[in-house]
């Protein structure tokens, strides 16, 4: 396969931009990604010519530019399980005052499509069109669930298991008896696994023929999310909800 490095590079400093709201400094970015300062303030001046980049003039941070909004938007339009989950899991917040989020797996990992935020002085710092590991999160845990044998396995062997915390799953036996419980028990617990101290639960919404399409979950510090909470409240709340979107999908028990 060709590759046009320059492309690959401009798009590189994209991404890296991506993960920096509050924007960087060229030589900071330049280290980031690798490259010389020269060649990224070249890049950078054809990516603000065209408002893929922005530059705060105080600061000397470049951000993120208008013009990706306007290049997604007609992807998050044809999202039409974001339209349709959105009053559920509205609901959904409403009801248990913590923080939802809708996923969808993209190129094995989790992407996060939508964020319903609680009113709670603690909350989750997470963005829509942030990503996350399947292995180590509720709603990666139930997209895996939703697989057929070869896309879970392919999923599986392109996995880097990397401990994010003391709990963290690292091992393709262990998350394959996790995956196997919550295809039983319908729903999935990020107990600890991805972020010290954030319990999650997670459910599944499914098609008109039966595939998991995509995940939501509650989430929260787990001094609120316990342990008792999960069993005596939330699983109830995932599985009415995962029901009442799934139906929307013309999904049939």
């Amino acid at each position: 396969m060709s590759i046009v490095q320059s492309l690959e590079r401009a798009l590189t400093l994209l991404n890296t931009l991506s993960e920096y709201p509050e924007g960087m400094q060229i030589t900071r970015l330049a280290e980031q990604v690798g490259l010389s300062k020269s060649t990224t303030h070249r890049l950078l001046s054809t990516l603000l010519h065209m408002n893929y980049v922005i530059k705060d003039e105080e600061s000397d941070k470049y951000k993120l530019g208008y013009q990706l909004i306007y290049l997604s938007r007609n992807i998050l339009d044809s999202l039409d399980i974001r339209g349709i989950a959105k009053p559920f899991l509205q609901k959904l917040s409403q009801d248990v005052n913590e923080t939802i989020h809708l996923c969808l797996e993209d190129n094995g990992e989790v992407m996060y499509i939508d964020k319903i935020e609680s009113n709670q002085t603690i909350r989750m710092y997470s963005r829509i069109g942030s990503r996350a590991p399947l292995y180590c999160t509720g709603v990666g845990k139930v997209l895996l669930a939703g697989m057929d044998s070869p896309t879970y396995e392919r999923a599986v062997s392109q996995m880097d298991f990397v401990a994010k915390t003391a709990k963290t799953i690292t091992a393709k036996e262990q998350l394959a008896e996790e995956i196997a419980r919550v295809r039983k028990q319908g729903y999935a617990l990020d107990n600890m696994e991805n972020e010290v101290g954030i319990r999650c639960i997670a459910g599944p919404i499914v098609d008109v023929q039966g595939k998991v399409v995509a995940s939501f979950s509650i989430s929260g510090p787990s001094n609120r999310i316990t342990m008792e909470r999960i069993d005596d409240e939330l699983i109830k709340k995932i599985r009415e909800t995962s029901t009442e979107i799934s139906r929307q999908l013309g999904w049939r028990a």
